[in-house]
């Protein structure tokens, strides 16, 4: 099944129309991507476009020497024969769906996107389209977010806790993106600091020279160990979870912030005392409400276990197929 616009392809989503492909999994000649995080962006590519907002992160993911083309939200650009525009997905800062348009047909490619406020990137844009492209992560019904004021108050009521009981708060939260948001959440609610591991640093400050107002940190000391980070809050990656760097906190209560934590299971079996359900991907309604929005004819879904939300989008009279159903050419 051909289409002019959008072709799977072993490098990636590809679009005929205007010879590039959108977020390739390997070096392409031009690239269009969604957003910095590593499963998206990679390096190699001859050249890159990207929404201006994430520019910085992107620079940072793909090195000095890569050639990067830069694009406001919602600015119009011809790639080959088609009109390409970025609008924002909500996803982590510069974040951006995809909108192409060629032969009087629309087609958006959401990359990865959330429904959510999120002080430290700008909201979704529902974009009406033809076809809308549908991430699945958390495509699953059980998979629906508590008000994010509830869980930023859970999150400070633990910290307290830590404090009067002397222990340490480890925090584990993704550091491109998770880190920063639940950084702004906190920010609006105290003025308390944080510890931050290296990984954290750069990517902290990135969202700093943006202009987003982060809660205050500090780097986390080489030479700190738990008795001496007594009720602080430490944020860290989930890699140092269950590494060598854990023995200097074996006192510390852990916590990881994710989306995963909706499944209480999914706690226990990755050993956490806490979990806060804090997400950058839609949950349940918010796929259903994007795709609704969208005033799409059909839906493509991708990423994830996209089954369920396939079938449902069906039951509820959507065209509505997996991506890879239209085949590579």
């Amino acid at each position: 099944m051909r289409d002019d616009l959008l072709q799977p392809r072993s490098q990636g989503l590809y679009c005929p129309a205007g010879d590039f492909f959108i977020d390739p999994r390997w070096p392409v000649e031009r690239a269009v991507v969604t957003h910095a995080h590593g499963d998206h962006a990679r390096i190699g590519n001859a050249g890159y476009h990207v929404a201006a907002a994430g520019s910085a992160l992107m620079r940072e993911r793909l090195g000095e020497e890569a050639v990067i083309e830069t694009h406001e939200y919602g600015e119009a650009f011809t790639l080959g024969d088609v009109r390409v525009s970025m609008h924002p997905s909500g996803h982590m800062l510069g974040a951006a769906q995809i909108r192409m348009e060629h032969g009087g047909r629309v087609v958006v490619v959401s990359g990865d996107y959330k429904r959510e406020a999120d002080p430290t990137c700008a909201p979704f844009e529902t974009v009406p389209c033809d076809v809308f492209v549908t991430e699945s992560t958390f495509g699953w019904p059980v998979y629906r977010w508590p008000p994010i004021d509830a869980v930023i108050a859970d999150l400070l009521s633990w910290w307290d806790d830590c404090a009067r009981r002397g222990v340490p708060a480890l925090l584990f939260c993704y550091a491109l993106g998770k880190a920063q948001r639940l950084l702004a959440e906190l920010a609006l609610r105290c003025d308390r600091v944080a510890h931050v591991h290296g990984a954290l640093l750069q990517p902290v400050q990135h969202y700093r020279d943006a202009g987003i107002a982060l809660l205050p940190t500090v780097p986390l000391a080489e030479n700190a160990r738990g008795t001496a980070m007594a009720g602080e809050l430490i944020m860290a990656p989930p890699s140092a979870a269950n590494t060598p760097w854990m023995r200097r906190f074996a006192n510390a209560s852990t916590a990881f912030a994710s989306g995963w934590m909706q499944v209480r299971g999914n706690r226990r079996r990755r050993g956490f005392d806490r979990g806060f359900v804090v997400s950058d991907h839609a949950d349940w309604p918010g796929l259903l409400r994007s795709v609704a929005d969208s005033g799409a004819s059909r839906i493509y879904v991708t990423h994830g276990d996209g089954d369920v939300l396939t079938r449902h989008l069906r039951e509820l009279g959507h065209d509505a197929l997996a991506l890879e159903a239209l085949g590579e050419s």
